[in-house]
């Protein structure tokens, strides 16, 4: 009979509580998830991509050829998504944030878009993109509005995006070097971080020089009133909006919450309601959230819906973070 050393047993037993706590992890459900998804071994053709198949990447440079539409990226840009809720960057001039909607609290975005453009605007077993951009911002994307005009990234030296996952959050980090805009040109660094169990998106931008203008917003639709309010002690406000606004016009409310010592102004834009910052190169961080009908346990009626921001205000007038 062979004796092993005590020195030897230890070893063996922390290798075995090791893969048990790494089985453990891998166990866990998981509630985030970040991605961007390009194509390879196809070929451009003006503007567009052609041919090639899918590969998920960490980080992504834009090809100077890229526009809306080009087929190049898998739904436009990179999506973040939680438990609750997915959202989309147009990665593109447009620079619009959309919303995918979900019927079950699985992660989806791996087969988003898989088979086609056309197909996550039709209603999917996982959910649907279900918000109309148009030709505003959807929600809570950045823009620059002056003299009541709007100006998104039609000017970009080079966009660069990155993914980032953990246990705790996924993020989207964004760089845009060299954005233009009348005579001024900035760099700007954006994180977008989605959590567990949670519908917000906590939105972190950093511009590089003081400029006027710089604008998030909740696209105009339906004709629906906005929902204002600051909180008690006037730190925080918000904008919303809750109606049969979705693509197939259920129900859906978006919000947008924002520091009101970083605002200059809360306005009408010509496409959307805007919340305008004030000129800073200081990091700037705001909140926007989106709430479905048809998600799991959802939120179903306007009161239901100002309850549940309305509790968020409290929590960012107690902590000032989300």
């Amino acid at each position: 009979m062979k004796i092993y050393s005590a020195a030897f047993i230890a070893i063996i037993f922390t290798q075995i509580t090791s893969c048990t706590a790494q089985k453990s992890v891998s166990s866990e459900v998981q509630k985030t998830h970040a991605e961007i998804s390009i194509k390879e071994g196809g070929k451009w053709n003006g503007r567009k991509y052609e041919g090639g198949t899918w590969k998920s990447v960490q980080s992504h440079t834009l090809n100077p050829l890229h526009t809306d539409h080009s087929f190049d990226i898998r739904y436009e840009g990179p999506g973040w998504e939680s438990n609750k809720i997915a959202y989309r960057l147009y990665l593109d001039w447009r620079n619009a944030i959309d919303i995918f909607g979900k019927t079950s609290e699985k992660i989806v975005l791996p087969q988003v878009g898989l088979d086609g453009f056309e197909s996550y605007h039709l209603k999917q077993e996982w959910g649907s993109d279900i918000l109309k951009v148009g030709k505003g911002q959807g929600l809570g994307s950045i823009a620059r509005i002056v003299d009541g005009k709007m100006y998104h990234f039609e000017t970009v030296e080079k966009t660069t995006a990155a993914v980032e996952n953990t246990s705790k959050s996924s993020s989207v980090n964004i760089h845009y070097k060299g954005w233009k805009t009348l005579d001024d040109k900035i760099d700007l660094n954006a994180k977008l971080s989605i959590f567990p169990d949670e519908r917000f998106t906590e939105y972190t931008f950093t511009p590089s020089a003081e400029i006027e203008g710089i604008a998030t917003g909740i696209v105009k639709l339906k004709n629906l009133d906005v929902i204002q309010k600051n909180s008690a002690n006037g730190k925080w406000g918000y904008i919303a909006t809750y109606g049969n606004q979705s693509m197939f016009d259920d129900g859906l409310g978006m919000a947008l919450f924002y520091e009101t010592s970083t605002v200059s102004e809360v306005k009408d834009g010509p496409f959307d309601h805007l919340v305008v910052f004030k000129p800073t190169t200081k990091a700037v961080t705001y909140y926007f959230l989106a709430a479905w009908e048809k998600e799991q346990n959802a939120i179903k009626t306007k009161a239901e819906f100002q309850n549940y921001i309305d509790t968020k205000l409290a929590e960012l007038n107690s902590k000032s973070k989300l």
